[in-house]
């Protein structure tokens, strides 16, 4: 059975980390790993990293997770964007297990 997956784009490492920590308290979910950009832009963005925080469980946990990570990004850096999946396809389960942070 597939899971929702919940993902919250936000500046820098500190607001993922302060999403990531609020979504868990939130809801029954699980967290994936991290995953980063660095896009073309970055040096006139208000942090130049975006991460990724990716949130994993049934759809009212991760709705829940979403919400309390958007809240908590905001008072660090900001969001970029957040999107949740209620059921992600085969081919989407393989490209969210990617992660740029395992690449030097």
């Amino acid at each position: 059975m597939h899971q929702a997956v919940g993902m919250v784009e936000v500046y820098g490492l500190v607001a993922a980390f302060a999403a990531c920590d609020a979504g868990c308290k939130a809801g029954n979910v699980t967290v994936e790993r991290f995953d980063k950009n660095k896009p073309a832009n970055a040096d006139s963005l208000p942090v130049p990293l975006l991460v990724c925080v990716k949130f994993r469980g049934r759809v009212s946990d991760v709705e829940a997770a979403v919400e309390a990570a958007l809240d908590a990004a905001k008072r660090v850096s900001g969001i970029v964007t957040y999107h949740i999946i209620p059921q992600a396809e085969e081919d989407t389960e393989k490209m969210l297990k990617l992660s740029a942070f395992d690449v030097d």
